[in-house]
């Protein structure tokens, strides 16, 4: 079956860094988007990452670029997050799901599937307080 198991999330300070981790399972890894997304208290999940694990292509929201990077080990069915300069505002839970398989990274597919898809994890959990 479709599975997802993140890890590595914790409590870190203002400006300090985490490397998230999705192990993926039950589907072709290779050819199927995986996303992140992340919902803060009170809010409502928001996807904000999303990479092609086959070509490597990525896509980032306004709100991350520059400070978070996602990327994958095909061999090992794995995705990352490395989390940098973290602020307060990412406190949240963070989970990653795949989009469907004829989706490519954007904006508008990774919007669909925040209410849409049919798998999810746990989540692992991002405080960022001081």
């Amino acid at each position: 079956e479709v599975q997802f198991v993140e890890s590595g999330g914790g409590l870190v300070q203002p400006g300090g860094s985490l490397r998230l981790s999705c192990q993926a399972s039950g589907f072709d890894f290779d050819n199927v988007p995986i996303a992140w997304f992340r919902q803060a208290p009170g809010k409502e999940r928001e996807g904000f990452s999303c990479i092609q694990p086959r070509d490597q292509l990525t896509y980032y929201g306004d709100s991350v670029k520059v400070r978070f990077t996602i990327s994958s080990d095909n061999a090992r069915k794995m995705v990352y997050l490395q989390l940098n300069s973290l602020k307060p505002a990412d406190t949240a839970v963070y989970y990653c799901a795949a989009l469907l398989s004829f989706f490519d990274c954007t904006k508008q597919s990774i919007k669909y599937m925040e209410k849409h898809s049919a798998y999810w994890g746990q989540g692992t959990r991002v405080t960022v307080s001081s």
